[in-house]
């Protein structure tokens, strides 16, 4: 078995534990504060996920992308009944087709320039729709709106499960996770995928070959828009309300950085979602001067980490690989290029 499979066996088994967890989580936790800040945990990881999808496979570093999260929150918002509850699967598809054609159409404009002017552009958009939706009168203002009912998941005017209790609420958000993770296993190791990080490692010679990069880039592009707006509805199902402030440049900051912090893959994506939601927490309620701190953290792990916490446990293993082979006197062997590649 060569170190390449050895480690494909380990993050297999990772992603096995990590889910069953997640899944074992309400059993070992009391009270509804934990349960609610996990379920935040996993929106944001669907959040980090689709920004990834971006940054890491297609080369798209976007400070914008808040704003299909926004719009999921408040599609979610104006679609759902105001004297019963929504529908959850409906709900999220309206609202990620919603996102969706946010993002093809902003693409189009967006994906014409490159480098800063790309990250400059998505970040005027995005203000855009914060002022939009700050100054619209249908939109609540600065205060926002409303949702006072919980989804339910249902057809044909039957409820199966009611998601006002927290454990069901919390069940769904962990379904919706391991969904998007699918879909994002499915892309990557598709044509499709594969052209993406053909793109993200030399755009020119993938135009040179005869591929429709822009094409592949707006359909990258999309598919993001689509799950953050998904990532936004649950948020807005999650806390019952919605306000311009999910458009901000902080907001595509912080997922941002959450990118950054977890390093390459969107395994990388949830460990920086999960340690940045979880540190944030914890720092809040030691001082009101948290983000000072917080900001330094981020400085400390960033340097130490260049390559993010995924990339640095990658590194981890591969020494403790090659020193174990080292004891037991078998010469070390770098992996074919195609499984580098991999």
């Amino acid at each position: 078995m060569t170190f390449f499979t050895r480690r494909c066996a380990w993050t297999a088994s990772g992603w096995t534990l990590f889910l069953l967890a997640l899944a074992a989580a309400p059993a070992m936790l009391d009270g509804g504060f934990e349960l609610e800040l996990l379920s935040k945990v996993m929106i944001m990881s669907i959040f980090a996920a689709s920004l990834q999808l971006l940054v890491g496979c297609t080369g798209l570093v976007s400070l914008g992308h808040a704003a299909f999260f926004g719009v999921g929150a408040y599609a979610t918002a104006l679609v759902a009944p105001q004297a019963g509850a929504a529908n959850l699967v409906a709900t999220l598809a309206f609202a990620g087709g919603v996102a969706m054609l946010f993002a093809v159409v902003i693409g189009l404009l967006v994906l014409r320039t490159r480098g800063i002017y790309f990250i400059m552009v998505t970040l005027a958009f995005a203000q855009m729709l914060y002022y939009v939706v700050h100054d619209g009168k249908g939109f609540g203002g600065s205060d926002g709106t409303y949702l006072y009912f919980k989804p339910v998941v249902g057809m044909f005017g039957k409820t199966w499960i009611d998601l006002a209790d927290g454990r069901a609420f919390y069940w769904s958000v962990l379904a919706v996770l391991v969904f998007t993770l699918g879909v994002l296993w499915v892309v990557m190791r598709s044509r499709f995928g594969h052209a993406l990080a053909g793109i993200r490692h030399n755009e020119q010679r993938m135009t040179a070959s005869g591929y429709p990069v822009f094409v592949y880039k707006l359909a990258s592009f999309a598919i993001g828009g689509a799950l953050a707006g998904i990532a936004g509805s649950l948020y807005a199902f999650q806390y019952g309300f919605v306000n311009p402030e999910l458009f901000s440049w902080h907001q595509s900051g912080n997922v941002l950085l959450m990118v950054i912090l977890g390093g390459p893959g969107f395994g990388g994506a949830i460990a920086g979602a999960l340690v940045f939601v979880l540190l944030s927490d914890w720092l809040s309620e030691l001082t009101k001067h948290w983000q000072l701190i917080f900001g330094l953290l981020i400085i400390v792990s960033v340097a130490a980490l260049p390559l993010g916490l995924t990339g640095g446990v990658a590194a981890c293993h591969a020494a403790i690989e090659r020193l174990c082979v080292r004891r037991r006197g078998v010469p070390v062997k770098a992996a074919p290029k195609e499984e580098r590649a991999l």
